[in-house]
């Protein structure tokens, strides 16, 4: 792969929400569609509850398949007592990607201000699998997207980007 030549990735696009249904799903279809007009393939889309064993049911069932590559969550990064994305993704990653939270934050600052703070957003390795998860709000998603994920997701990104890592996250 040349420096200069995109690579689309396989990625799945998880929400978790108790009320959210297809039809008015905004923040999972809005990455949907910035991931394919980026090029990448949507491998699957799915909507779960936010219920630690359901979101890990998916999320386990995604991150054993070797066909995906990326998975974009989005949803049940909150404060409430329903909100549990974090506490479902936490245990099955093998390494936290601590940047992710925190740049995110850093960005959502200029648009939130100290809102942010209540933001929960994470991301991790999991099986050679990268995992993000986004708050539900359709403006944070068009932020981590389009702010964060859409150049680190671009094997052409410099001076460096998470799918020049992809080769490699299986060696041990």
């Amino acid at each position: 792969m040349s420096a200069t030549e995109f690579l689309p990735l396989n990625i799945t696009v998880l929400t978790v929400s108790d009320t959210r249904t297809e039809a008015d799903d905004a923040s999972g279809q809005a990455l949907v569609e910035r991931l394919a007009m980026a090029g990448h393939r949507l491998v699957e889309k799915a909507i779960v509850p936010d219920d630690i064993y359901q979101i890990r049911a998916i999320l386990s069932r995604w991150i054993a398949d070797p066909a995906v590559q990326i998975v974009l969550a989005t949803g049940g990064t909150g404060m409430t007592g329903r909100d549990s994305t974090p506490e479902a993704v936490r245990p099955l990653l093998d390494k936290e990607i601590d940047g992710f939270g925190e740049l995110f934050r850093w960005l959502s600052w200029e648009e939130i201000g100290t809102s942010t703070l209540q933001s929960r957003a994470l991301g991790g390795l999991a099986n050679g699998t990268f995992l993000f998860c986004l708050p539900g709000s359709t403006g944070a998603c068009r932020t981590g997207w389009d702010r964060i994920l859409q150049a680190q997701l671009d094997a052409r990104t410099r001076p460096c980007n998470l799918v020049q890592l992809l080769p490699r996250l299986g060696e041990r």
